[in-house]
């Protein structure tokens, strides 16, 4: 199966930010760009090559692959209202990051593993999808054996101060949560200026 590996943070360092979602990512002790050219910074990009950066950030962020962000901005270009906010709004409601922004899974990279295991169960049914988008009313359960439900626990423990969102209703004890409302772009703090994007796309 095709997917994104992330080897010490490299895609981190390459776009300034942390994009693994790790409290331990190697930007915040190297945050130039990896290989030997790295120290000697970003340099000046051009106005397609921010753009292009941008889009490469947020594929990035939520791991996804250049077809599947395609066919997500298509989607997003044909809903009412701002192009940029809708896809982000698409991103969010992907499985896998609904799994991240609970708290029970300490990167993207674990969630969508977490999903794939069968360990996820949405309106008391197993998926195992990851791009699965979940809807407002949505029941996402996590399942599994004594060890996994220790280490969802473990993980929540350590997230506990993280700001959570806002658009989901934990229920900690229970490894449960449900979707409140569907997210907004308010409710995305990371760091994108999705209308590059929606330029970048346009020409």
């Amino acid at each position: 199966m095709s997917g994104i590996t992330n080897q010490s943070c490299k895609m981190c360092r390459r776009e300034g930010v942390s994009v693994c979602g790790r409290s331990s990512c190697a930007v915040k002790r190297r945050p130039t760009p990896p290989g030997v050219h790295g120290p000697k910074g970003f340099g000046k990009p051009t106005g397609y090559g921010l753009q292009l950066r941008e889009k490469q950030k947020v594929k990035r962020i939520y791991g996804v692959l250049e077809k599947q962000f395609k066919f997500y901005f298509k989607n997003a270009s044909r809903s009412k209202g701002v192009t940029g906010s809708a896809l982000l709004t698409i991103l969010e409601r992907r499985l896998d990051n609904v799994i991240y922004r609970m708290g029970v899974a300490a990167s993207r990279n674990e969630a969508r593993q977490v999903v794939r295991h069968g360990h996820v169960s949405v309106n008391q049914r197993q998926v195992n999808i990851p791009s699965c988008q979940v809807s407002a009313g949505d029941v996402v359960t996590l399942s599994g054996t004594d060890k996994m439900k220790e280490r969802f626990k473990t993980v929540l423990e350590q997230t506990k101060d993280q700001k959570k969102a806002e658009w989901l209703e934990m229920q900690p004890e229970q490894l449960k949560a449900t979707v409140r409302k569907l997210p907004e772009r308010s409710d995305i703090q990371m760091p994108i200026q999705e209308q590059l994007i929606v330029e970048l796309y346009s020409k």
